[in-house]
């Protein structure tokens, strides 16, 4: 899982699907099932108290976006106004209101609704399986162009915090053999990687948006 503190007030969440079944929670269940919802969200924020010193008491205001591959969970700590009738939350320069009876129960309520779109969402993954490979060395993605065959799998390179990210996904036709055959090539050269693809795309460089090795291998020599 990733945390980032956004503000005084915001933090962000990015969790896979792998994660949060690592965890212990079944996919379909954070949907369908409001406590154990619940019980995955009061983890992430625990985590975000350790790490990132983000206060829990008060009033919380919460954002839930899923994604292909996770959910991104925005969480933004509200304060009472003066007269004690209403909540601000601190969003941009206006300040979004809500009634003092909202409380955590109800929002979650609301966010944790989308079981249609996880349905089409299950449906959209497993058309595909991707991955997101980190390279230390330019040079090592160099090297894999020139050994593997990036036929069966579409393929785009990133720069993020000075390593290369390559972001691969294969083919629908390509069977499980292949796949595990290529990611142990891949691998060989890089190192699978915890950071979601979106937060690469968001906050690093994008060097070859498509066919990245066939790229690298036409245009760089061993």
């Amino acid at each position: 899982m990733e945390i980032e503190r956004v503000n005084e007030f915001t933090i962000k969440f990015f969790i896979t699907y792998r994660d949060i079944e690592e965890r212990g929670f079944d996919r379909e269940e954070i949907w369908s099932d409001r406590e154990r919802g619940e019980e995955l969200f009061w983890e992430m924020m625990d985590e975000a108290h350790q790490q990132e010193q983000f206060p829990l008491e008060g009033p919380l205001w919460i954002q839930v976006q899923a994604l292909d591959k996770g959910l991104e969970i925005i969480v933004t700590r509200a304060q009472m106004s003066k007269d004690g009738k209403k909540i601000e939350l601190p969003i941009g320069d206006d300040k979004l209101d809500l009634p003092v009876d909202q409380n955590i129960e109800q929002l979650l309520d609301q966010q944790f609704q989308a079981e249609e779109e996880f349905d089409e969402l299950e449906e959209t993954e497993e058309d595909y399986l991707s991955f997101l490979i980190s390279f230390g060395d330019f040079e090592d993605v160099i090297s894999l162009s020139h050994t593997i065959d990036s036929s069966s799998f579409e393929n785009a390179l990133f720069h993020f915090q000075g390593k290369y990210y390559l972001y691969v996904t294969f083919n629908v036709e390509t069977s499980d053999r292949e796949q595990d055959d290529l990611l142990a090539q891949l691998l060989e050269y890089g190192n699978d990687s915890d950071l979601s693809v979106y937060r690469v795309q968001e906050y690093g460089k994008t060097i070859v948006s498509d066919g990245a090795l066939e790229h690298i291998q036409k245009h760089f020599k061993l």
